[in-house]
């Protein structure tokens, strides 16, 4: 934080992953697992919830221990604190639903190098009290959980017609098969990300007229 800079407060930390820093949709983070595991909407929960325990118990361990460890070896004990959690969620989901499990594959234990949690470590948990780097941390990983389940539930929709694997539509529904394709998590990822530039951009225009009345 720069000097004379205000605090933000534990409301803004907390949202800033959901809206304004979404690791899905604005800091576009994570894509290997955002593309290859939102087939459902399911596997798309399951594995933000994992990442979101990752982040928090990373984020409080690496604040805690922020002014112990070196900084010449703060990456690979960052790396060691990741991965220790990371092989608790592994084994954890594996108790809980081996159907989870199998549907997720190696992207769990991919979660060890997922850029979100080691940025949030170096640049965040890592320079904040423990309270604030886990109110941080759970947002940013509440905002990567919507941006999957965003993905997961509409090629779930249009390529199964189901959504928790409820049926929706009748039986003359035909099934968009892209979608469960590996190019139906670009063209549905094309579309989230377009639709959130154009609210943007649209806030953007409507705030110059504003801001011209005021000046005048």
């Amino acid at each position: 934080m720069m000097p004379g800079q205000k605090q933000p407060t534990n409301m803004e930390e907390f949202l800033e992953g959901i809206w304004k820093q979404n690791p899905t949709f604005v800091m576009v983070l994570g894509m290997c697992p955002t593309l290859a595991v939102t087939v459902s909407s399911m596997n798309a929960i399951s594995m933000g919830l994992a990442t979101t325990f990752v982040l928090v118990a990373s984020a409080l361990l690496v604040s805690l221990v922020r002014n112990v460890v070196p900084a010449q070896v703060r990456i690979a004990a960052y790396i060691l604190i990741i991965a220790t959690f990371v092989t608790v969620v592994d084994y954890a989901i594996q108790a809980i639903s081996l159907a989870v499990y199998d549907a997720l594959g190696a992207f769990i234990q991919l979660i060890v190098v997922n850029c979100i949690i080691l940025g949030r470590a170096e640049a965040h948990a890592a320079k904040n009290p423990p309270i604030r780097a886990v109110i941080n941390a759970a947002g940013m990983g509440i905002g990567f959980t919507i941006g999957l389940f965003a993905l997961g539930s509409v090629r779930e929709i249009l390529g199964a017609g189901k959504l928790f694997g409820i049926a929706l539509f009748g039986a003359d529904f035909q099934p968009w098969v892209v979608m469960v394709l590996p190019p139906g998590g670009f063209f549905v990822l094309a579309s989230w990300l377009l639709l959130f530039n154009w609210l943007d951009s649209r806030k953007a225009a409507n705030a110059q007229p504003a801001e011209g009345r005021v000046h005048a």
